[in-house]
Parts: structure tokens; sequence; C-alpha cells
């Protein structure tokens, strides 16, 4: 299988291509530039390192999110265009798996892959290996930091993972008993789409058309409304793409 994955559900940007698992090319970035100019250019030049084709590849694997609206945006609706106008099969993977994937080895331990939220606030969810495979224990979500940490006290040992730890490292130390807490090296911070492409291999492919983020909080518009129409039941009124 032929797969083209691509994240850019949050600042670092990451695209690979691969081939029944084997990585044939990958780009990763992490230069806060918009990503809605600069994704095109490295899908195309991978192309042109394995001499593929577009119509070449046999899946395309996203990042479904949670993450940034406009990065989530972006690399859903370039993979949705590829899927539609090539007749390809389309997986989303979530942005947070991606990173828990990395420490798959990491057994006896809660893997809690974080990302920065804003305002106190994270994305975040909590995975355990078993026998060297991920499994989800608490759902990814957007949650407070305090919070999470009440979430997280009845676990005897919890590895946090990502960029965005850093940030929060004292509040987390405070928080938590500092000898069950530990933090991921450096070089697993940060999502690779090698390993999107590899889950992405796994799972099994969606129906196009219906295929949206996972953007696990309501958008500035969304939050806005009902801040106006308070008495009011509605479904979404901002489109998902």
């Amino acid at each position: 299988m032929k797969v083209l994955a691509i994240d850019t559900s949050n600042q670092p940007l990451s695209v690979a291509l691969l081939e029944d698992e084997q990585l044939l090319a990958t780009t990763t970035t992490n230069i806060n530039k918009n990503h809605s100019v600069t994704l095109m250019p490295l899908i195309e030049g991978l192309f042109k390192q394995t001499k593929w084709k577009p119509q070449d590849i046999d899946r395309i694997v996203v990042a479904q999110g949670p993450g940034s609206y406009t990065g989530l945006r972006i690399g859903i609706t370039t993979a949705k265009t590829f899927a539609c106008t090539l007749n390809k099969e389309l997986v989303g993977v979530s942005s947070l798996e991606v990173l828990a994937e990395a420490l798959a080895n990491v057994e006896d331990c809660l893997i809690v892959p974080l990302f920065d939220a804003r305002r106190n606030n994270v994305f975040a969810g909590g995975y355990q290996s078993k026998n060297g495979k991920l499994v989800q224990i608490i759902a990814d979500q957007h949650i407070e930091l305090e919070k999470l940490c009440d979430l997280l006290q009845g676990y005897a040992k919890v590895i946090f993972v990502g960029k965005d730890c850093t940030s929060f490292k004292e509040q987390l130390l405070e928080k938590l008993n500092s000898k069950k807490v530990s933090f991921a090296a450096q070089n697993f911070a940060y999502p690779q789409a090698y390993v999107l492409g590899l889950i992405g291999e796994k799972n099994a492919a969606v129906e196009v058309n219906s295929f949206v983020p996972h953007y696990l909080r309501l958008t500035q518009a969304e939050t806005q409304w009902l801040k106006n129409h308070r008495e009011t039941n509605h479904e979404p009124y901002v489109e998902k793409i």
C-alpha cells in the first residue's frame, strides 16, 4: 500500500510517503509559517524525490485533531481534495495518538500526549502500552490543566509527551507527585508523519464527504453565537471544514 501522510494539526508540519510500512521520504518543519503556503510544495517535493505521481498513492492519512483550527482545516481539506479527485481511500488519526505512538514500548506507565490549548487549558488523552500496542485509557479531550491533574491522580506513573509539555512542567510537577511524573525526551516531542502513516495503514478508511476535524471544543464563532443566544437550542451553525 502506498500512503501519503499529512499532519498540519499544530505548528509543526510533517508529511511523508510510505509503501507497505516502509518510509520512502518525509519532511518535518517547526517554523512558524503559513501551512496553506508550504504544505503543497512540500508534498510536491516528496513526489519528485520518490518519482511517484499523485495517482500512484492508494491512501491518504491525515491528522484529524485536536489542534489548531486553521491547521486542521488546511490539512484535512488537502487530504479530502486528494481523496475525492483521485478516488483514493482516506483515514483520519488522532493528533494526540501520533505523539503517544512514539512511546508504544513504554509499559507500566500512562502515556499522556499534550498540546497547549491556551488560557491554561490543554488537549490531552491517556494511553497505555500493552504488548507493544497502544490502548486508549482516557479519551482525547479539551480540559483545564488543573482538572487534568485531578484526573491523573490515580495513576502510579505518568509520562507526558509533546513539545508543549515544557510550558506546563512546573505546574504538573507541583500538582502531581513529582516521583511518579516524567517527561519524554525532546526527540519524541514532535509529531512525525511517518508514524501517522503507520497508524493509518492499519485503520479502516472513512467516507470522504462526511469526514470532519475533531476540534474537541467550540470555534470562536460558535462560542460567540451561544453567548448571544443562550435561550436557543440548535445544531452547530459553523461548518467543520
